[in-house]
């Protein structure tokens, strides 16, 4: 059984006086959060919600107890909301979860061949689209997940192909130095 979570959604601030509380909801169809049923968040404890208007949810805790008032709901106010990976449907042969990115290898073509560039420490986004933390010894470096910047994903093989902008030096040394000792 794969024991990752996979982030699905973040606790907003409460709605009204009875307990309800905004949700950000991640999944691809955001309704479909509360179909995945027992989330856990990021201190552990299991939590259903039902949606009561768009966006907004009524929260019971892992003993059936539901949040009676706003205060216990701003208790909750910015938890991260996780589904175990095993709950998630597999993605299509040309898909992946942004979290499948996490420790994959990262090469750039060149006339020579492929050179590495580093390996995805993390996938950030903050609203404007996800961006790659690609890392080596020496130096951390932000490139965009578009299409354009990285135009091959092998999620299995454990790769991808980046095209590093032109505005982005990447030093060979540090790079590939780090690139060898994670493999």
């Amino acid at each position: 059984m794969d024991e990752r979570r996979i982030l699905m959604g973040v606790v907003g601030r409460p709605h009204g006086v009875r307990g309800l509380l905004r949700v950000h909801s991640y999944a691809a169809v955001p309704a479909d959060l509360a179909a995945y049923g027992a989330l856990s968040d990021d201190r552990g404890a299991s939590w259903t919600l039902r949606w009561r208007g768009e966006g907004i949810a009524e929260f019971t805790d892992g003993t059936g107890r539901t949040l009676r008032d706003r205060d216990e709901a701003a208790l909750l106010v910015n938890r991260s909301l996780f589904v175990d990976r095993d709950r998630l449907p597999e993605p299509d042969e040309d898909e992946f979860y942004l979290a499948d990115l996490v420790g994959l290898r990262a090469f750039e073509r060149t006339a020579e061949g492929e050179r590495p560039v580093g390996t995805v420490l993390a996938v950030h986004d903050y609203g404007a689209g996800p961006i790659l933390e690609l890392g080596g010894n020496a130096r951390t470096v932000l490139l965009p997940f578009t299409r354009l910047c990285v135009p091959e994903v092998q999620v299995a093989a454990g790769r991808m192909v980046v095209a590093m902008p032109d505005e982005i030096e990447v030093p060979d040394a540090s790079f590939e130095a780090s690139a060898e000792a994670a493999s």
